[in-house]
């Protein structure tokens, strides 16, 4: 004897809250094994900051308003960081569709239908009251839910959000490279703005030295090759002009993409100023490394490569789902006589029995992936130490390279002054004073890239770090 509907329908309802189960190992982020501090921090105070605090503008600290100005168009105007948002957006409704598997789907169906059948059908001369001609007008509601008796929705919810959260961590990775690229463009195109001040100063000195030789040669004090060296110094200095000013126009080409603008109609006028490298925190403690986005992202992706091995345990019990179907039918338009009322309520059940190995696969292929998250999480942990490192040895190295190639030039200029005042006097040729101008405007060169390289090992610190340091927090410690 069939259940009644009632009855039927009340034991149904148990069954949907018996939807304990869980085959999803228990998650927790994975322990790495980290010394406490950076080898290259040297002397440096070991601190640890608040990771909740908002970590602001990072690029600040250059206190440059051109540089202020232009980071903000990177989150307005930016076409990489806009399809990396939209990307985001994209999986984050994929998540929201994912959660539609907590509830029951609802269709309604109608039909008006007038229908003929062969005369040469099947059976057709058989006895039989079966018409020819026959309406069938349906309106009816279906309904479908499965009941989560093994977890494998709600472990493939929890995939998701994980999938999203990385997602999401992503996406701030792409905006923090972003700015880092602008920082390091700027810094580097004033670092050029400087070389040309320098240029343009030497051109000057070396025709001011041409018109010595020249005047001297009129005299027949000079030999005429002393001209042609005074020539070919100055033609020199014009030729690293042209080609400072090449490098400098590939930069704001570069900037003006990077901040949404056309290259053709986006100018950064120049100027020779001298931004100073930034101080760096009292220490670069390895919590830091919490905060960059791309180790957020590799955690979210273990998380949800371990939500798929309960997804694939779950294939191997049955899978159940409660379905209703009901509303009235009628040959003719009579759909509202309670006479015509029609449903079908009760459970199916979706039973593995054999698949040829195919589950069992699945199962070995999501264990592995989650090996594969865990081992790419910790290939960017040691990444990520790796970077902070390069930059607090590029910061240490460069400071004490800046010292000795400030000495150099000091003793460059007195050599280059000493062979002037030696060639007007006519005790030597012109020879010691071009050698003297190209090794110190060599070392001069020399000293502007130096602080460029400087300024982008700090951009790099500021990255490796996850976006830059507050030091009242530091000091707080």
């Amino acid at each position: 004897m069939r259940p009644k509907p009632k009855a039927l329908l009340a034991a149904l309802l148990v069954a949907t809250g018996l939807g304990g189960c869980d085959f999803a190992p228990p998650y927790a982020p994975p322990a790495v094994s980290l010394p406490a501090k950076f080898k290259e921090s040297g002397d440096r105070q070991l601190a640890r900051p608040r990771d909740d605090e908002p970590r602001g503008p990072w690029w600040i600290v250059y206190r440059d308003r051109t540089l202020d100005a232009l980071e903000p168009q990177v989150d307005d105007a930016n076409q990489s960081l806009a399809a990396a948002l939209a990307n985001y957006e994209a999986v984050r409704a994929a998540v929201q569709g994912t959660e539609s598997g907590l509830y029951p789907t609802l269709d309604q169906m109608s039909q008006l239908t007038t229908n003929r059948q062969s005369e040469h059908r099947t059976y057709r001369s058989l006895p039989s009251t079966e018409p020819t001609h026959y309406g069938d007008d349906r309106l009816a509601i279906q309904s479908s839910y499965e009941v989560d008796l093994w977890g494998r929705v709600r472990d493939t919810i929890k995939q998701a959000a994980a999938q999203g959260q990385a997602q999401a961590a992503l996406l701030e990775n792409v905006r923090l490279s972003l700015h880092a690229v602008v920082a390091r463009d700027y810094l580097a195109l004033r670092g050029l703005d400087r070389q040309l001040a320098l240029l343009r100063a030497a051109t000057k000195a070396y025709a001011d030295a041409l018109t010595l030789t020249q005047n001297r040669f009129a005299g027949k004090i000079a030999p005429p090759e002393d001209v042609a060296r005074a020539q070919a110094q100055l033609e020199t200095a014009k030729a690293l002009t042209d080609d400072a000013l090449a490098q400098r126009a590939i930069l704001e080409h570069a900037i003006a993409t990077l901040v949404g603008q056309p290259a053709s109609s986006f100018t950064i006028p120049q100027a020779a100023i001298t931004i100073a490298e930034p101080r760096g925190p009292a220490t670069a403690p390895l919590d830091l490394l919490e905060r960059r986005p791309d180790i957020a992202a590799a955690e979210r992706q273990v998380a949800a490569a371990n939500e798929g091995i309960g997804i694939a345990k779950s294939a191997f019990y049955p899978r159940v789902f409660i379905n209703l179907y009901g509303g009235t039918q009628d040959r003719g338009v009579r759909l509202l006589d309670p006479k015509n009322i029609l449903y079908t309520i009760g459970p199916s059940v979706d039973l593995p029995l054999f698949d040829g190995g195919r589950r069992t696969a699945e199962l070995d292929a999501a264990m592995a992936r989650r090996d594969q998250a865990y081992a790419q999480y910790k290939q960017t942990i040691l990444i990520a130490v790796q970077e902070v490192e390069d930059a607090l040895s590029a910061q240490r190295y460069l400071g004490a390279e800046a010292k000795r190639l400030a000495a150099a030039i000091s003793a460059d200029q007195k050599v280059l002054s000493v062979s002037l005042t030696l060639y007007r006097d006519g005790a030597t040729t012109y020879l010691d004073v071009a050698v003297a101008q190209t090794a110190l405007l060599a070392q001069q060169q020399a000293s502007i890239g130096l602080l460029t390289r400087q300024l982008g090992a700090s951009v790099n610190l500021f990255v490796a770090l996850g976006g830059g340091w507050a030091p009242t927090r530091l000091a707080a410690q």
